[in-house]
């Protein structure tokens, strides 16, 4: 087993745009090895944190790399979706701040038995959270052709789904898909030759849908999205790190949404919607990491960073 090994992707901009220099309550909704959470805590004596994973190995990591804060922080096996039950349990108030910070971590994708990435040969697995849900190899062998199609086309958008989705229903009729080597081969079979020798493996996006998937991760962001809004006090802000479109995309029309006001049709001479922004966008634009943080951690390089203020 991998050493769980995690950079925080543009620490400096989630303290900053956190507003972690007042004290308050902060919630790390992914806290994996407590990075992001080690520097919202050092940035005011004053701060607390609630920190919640689906992986009990990133909240072990989280347990030990946290512990100079001691009596500071709580760590909480959840969802961030469901983060308005777990303060609710902890009987704590609206929140200052929440920080999501999407995607896979380097210790998922390097650990060969979580059956994340097709660099080693392991069992189809993907889950975030070990202990319940259906795996990647459930997925892959009883999905039909159809199913398997929409989710490497809708989360991986990948151009030769159609292919790949009818190479998979073929290749297990002739006994079971297991392992990660095995499907990436059906995969790297399917796809037109001209297309195996680019920069981005073959199967890259195939494993990307599957693991979106197997976690319901856009489903988990659009409700996490939801009720981290609901857990802010007036003032407080939300911070999410995405990796790629689809995340990004979903995080820009939640937040566009909040920040908007009346809809009316403009020639309405007066409002009829009543509609007024629940918040304000902290920057326009999507906040990219330095070309300086790249060349220390590659995986930033297609991170971008948006944030929001509760009114």
């Amino acid at each position: 087993m991998a050493e769980f090994a995690h950079l925080p992707v543009m620490p400096a901009e989630v303290v900053d745009f956190l507003g972690c220099a007042r004290a308050g309550a902060y919630v790390d909704g992914t806290v994996g090895g407590g990075g992001h959470a080690s520097e919202i805590l050092k940035a005011n004596p004053g701060n607390r944190l609630i920190g919640l994973d689906r992986d009990s190995d990133a909240l072990a990591a989280a347990q030990k790399a946290l512990a100079p804060f001691a009596g500071r922080f709580v760590l909480v096996k959840e969802n961030f979706r469901n983060v308005s039950a777990v303060l609710d349990r902890l009987d704590e108030g609206p929140v200052d701040g929440m920080l999501m910070d999407l995607g896979v971590s380097s210790y998922q994708l390097e650990s060969p038995e979580r059956g994340f990435s097709f660099r080693f040969d392991a069992k189809l697995d993907m889950r975030m959270d070990r202990s319940s849900g259906l795996t990647a190899r459930d997925l892959v062998n009883t999905l039909d052709e159809g199913e398997l199609f929409r989710i490497f086309r809708e989360y991986g958008e990948e151009a030769h789904s159609r292919r790949i989705a009818r190479a998979i229903v073929k290749a297990r009729a002739a006994g079971t898909i297991e392992t990660t080597n095995e499907l990436q081969r059906i995969v790297v079979e399917a796809v037109p030759a001209k297309s195996r020798g680019g920069r981005i493996h073959p199967a890259t996006r195939v494993f990307q849908a599957l693991r979106i998937a197997v976690n319901d991760e856009l489903g988990s962001l659009r409700e996490g999205l939801a009720a981290g809004m609901e857990s802010l006090k007036p003032g407080g802000r939300m911070v999410v790190i995405s990796f790629h479109s689809l995340e990004d995309r979903i995080v820009k029309d939640a937040f566009r949404k909040a920040a908007t006001g009346c809809i009316c049709p403009p020639k309405f001479p007066v409002c009829v919607c009543k509609r007024t922004p629940q918040a304000r966008l902290v920057s326009k634009k999507a906040v990219a990491p330095s070309e300086e943080e790249v060349d220390g951690n590659p995986r930033a390089r297609s991170a971008k960073l948006r944030a929001i203020e509760k009114l």
